[in-house]
């Protein structure tokens, strides 16, 4: 028996994205059902090195089908100036739970984007509007093209509005999906009032106002990841309909952990975690919503569910790099 490898190629040509936004909504449902184990995602900080590992095991039981994996993952934002590597790199060891065989081990930087995209989805699917046709991104990094892959997947979106303070990245964008969408650039507050708004920033000051949205906009808060970072106005949170996708993690490091952790927001500013809605045990958007924002940090749970259609498709399509990891053979 072998495990296969799969570089960061394979796992974006194997990852079909509509697979991945329906297995990331079974993780969420697995997740509130009790059906998952999510310990904690741990640190190792490294500051003599301005870095640190965080390691994300977790295990799901969807129904279906069932999957145990770990993500190593790293942030030391010197590595593109100091050693020509990205800031972040990740890689996934996906196992089978019945014998732990290794039976995958991919690469996590594509995974994560994928599954940050289909996270958003997910939530975009329960709480835009239901006839969404525009949608817009402040933040045209890597992030930006797995909101609009994902997103386009449950909403027929058309135009889409791109936000950024680098006329470069916008433009590589706007490149990359000129031929299948109406892109354009715009200010934030013209990427805010479109149907759905997706923000993949690392801002530590808010930067989308209540006025920058429309009143019935639905906002994909992606890019708070860590304490401190903070993308949407306190006086915004405070007028949505607020969702998470866990609520120590979100109150810890996600959109909502400094107006939280000051005391801006308590438990009853926020209206419930996406699982809940997945589940039926709460109610997606109704005639009342409003404005509404999903507070991603993004989960354990969905990095496995993304492995398992990557690996589910590899191995289908004899895809990939089988190596003998273990010498067995």
């Amino acid at each position: 028996m072998q495990t296969l490898l799969l570089d960061s190629g394979d796992v974006d040509a194997n990852a079909e994205m509509a697979d991945v936004v329906r297995a990331v909504e079974d993780a969420f449902a697995a997740y509130e059902r009790g059906d998952a184990q999510m310990p904690a995602k741990s640190y190792i900080d490294l500051p003599q090195y301005n870095g640190d590992f965080r390691s994300m095991p977790a295990y799901l039981d969807a129904g279906d089908w069932d999957a145990a994996g770990l993500k190593w993952v790293n942030v030391h934002p010197d590595n593109p100036r100091e050693h020509d590597l990205p800031t972040v790199m990740g890689t996934m060891i996906y196992s089978d739970p019945e014998t732990a065989f290794p039976l995958a081990v991919m690469d996590g930087t594509e995974l994560t984007m994928k599954r940050t995209g289909a996270a958003a989805a997910v939530a975009t699917d329960y709480l835009a509007v239901e006839g969404a046709t525009s949608l817009g991104i402040v933040g045209a990094g890597v992030q930006s093209y797995t909101q609009l892959d994902a997103i386009s997947e449950i909403r027929p979106i058309e135009e889409v509005v791109v936000s950024d303070l680098d006329d470069e990245r916008v433009q590589r964008f706007i490149d990359a999906y000129g031929d299948e969408f109406d892109v354009r650039a715009g200010s934030i507050s013209e990427a805010g009032h479109c149907d759905v708004l997706s923000t993949v920033t690392p801002v530590k000051e808010p930067i989308v106002s209540l006025e920058d949205v429309a009143d019935h906009t639905h906002v994909n808060a992606m890019g708070a990841d860590a304490e401190g970072k903070h993308e949407l106005a306190d006086a915004l949170l405070k007028a949505a309909t607020i969702v998470i996708d866990d609520h120590e993690q979100c109150t810890h490091s996600g959109e909502v952990n400094v107006p939280y952790n000051e005391g801006v927001l308590t438990d009853d500013d926020i209206y419930g975690e996406i699982g809940q809605i997945v589940v039926g045990e709460k109610a997606g958007r109704t005639a009342e919503t409003g404005i509404s924002i999903f507070d991603s940090t993004g989960l354990a749970i969905q990095d496995v569910a993304a492995a398992h259609v990557v690996y589910s498709y590899a191995s289908d399509h004899d895809n990939g790099s089988p190596f003998d990891l273990l010498g067995l053979e």
